[in-house]
């Protein structure tokens, strides 16, 4: 469970101190970035100009985990998603900071551009992090108000991300081993599921281990279904339960 901050308004060295302790917090990467989002929200406001942020990932080249700082923010970046394309989107994936000053002269993403300036936002800034192989990702800022991150908000905003750009790697690394464990896991247990399979038919059948894995994988082609689910199924037919792999911390 991710330890929301209680701070109005930090400075961005203080915000990334937070965000390493929340990275330790965090039970996967989605949770951190939501908070991530609501502290760069937090942090790169101004009293009475508040403005909305959203996050875009990309890991393994595959679809895009979003986070935002408020309802607001999210319904920000559900537009730019339902177009397919956009100032996070590009910032993204072409790794270049996206900076438009106002709407209402923005040539790249016309249709983009009048849908959100129909939500009262006036200009966007959208800053890419610094993060390791290939996973991508895009801080994305709106505003009411045009030439908002213009001068020195813009030099604040790329300070942001320069800072917390390491507690985002983090988070995306142990993410990283979180996936390869599971993945780990569920390779091992499919392999518990098949050898287990295994020992049953040599049993009943009085065959070796090659001929029994034969008929398992005949099955399997025959019925056109997984290995694995058919050999779960044998496993299963004893009345004993499924096969267990039995992990010790």
């Amino acid at each position: 469970m991710v330890r929301e901050l209680t701070a109005t308004s930090i400075d961005a060295t203080s915000a990334s101190q937070h965000l390493h302790e929340l990275v330790l917090a965090s039970s996967d990467v989605e949770g951190f970035l939501c908070e991530l989002a609501r502290v760069s929200a937090r942090s790169l406001s101004e009293p009475g100009d508040g403005i909305l942020c959203g996050i875009t990932l990309f890991r393994h080249r595959k679809a895009a985990t979003v986070a935002s700082s408020s309802p607001a923010a999210q319904a920000m970046d559900e537009i730019q998603y339902a177009f397919g394309d956009g100032p996070c989107v590009t910032a993204s994936r072409e790794q270049e900071t996206v900076h438009i000053p106002e709407l209402e002269a923005c040539g790249r993403w016309p249709q983009y551009a009048a849908t959100v300036r129909g939500h009262g936002v006036r200009s966007i800034l959208a800053l890419p992090f610094l993060l390791d192989g290939d996973t991508r990702a895009a801080l994305n800022l709106y505003s009411r108000r045009p030439g908002r991150f213009d001068g020195r908000a813009m030099e604040l905003a790329r300070d942001f991300v320069s800072q917390t750009s390491m507690a985002l790697r983090l988070a995306v690394r142990f993410a990283h081993y979180s996936d390869t464990a599971a993945n780990l896991k569920a390779t091992l247990e499919t392999r518990t599921s098949i050898d287990v399979a295994v020992g049953i038919i040599m049993a009943q059948n009085r065959c070796s281990q090659a001929a029994a894995f034969e008929l398992l994988k005949s099955a399997s082609a025959a019925r056109n279904i997984k290995l694995h689910v058919v050999a779960a199924g044998v496993v299963e037919s004893l009345g004993q339960g499924p096969a267990r792999t039995h992990f010790e911390g």
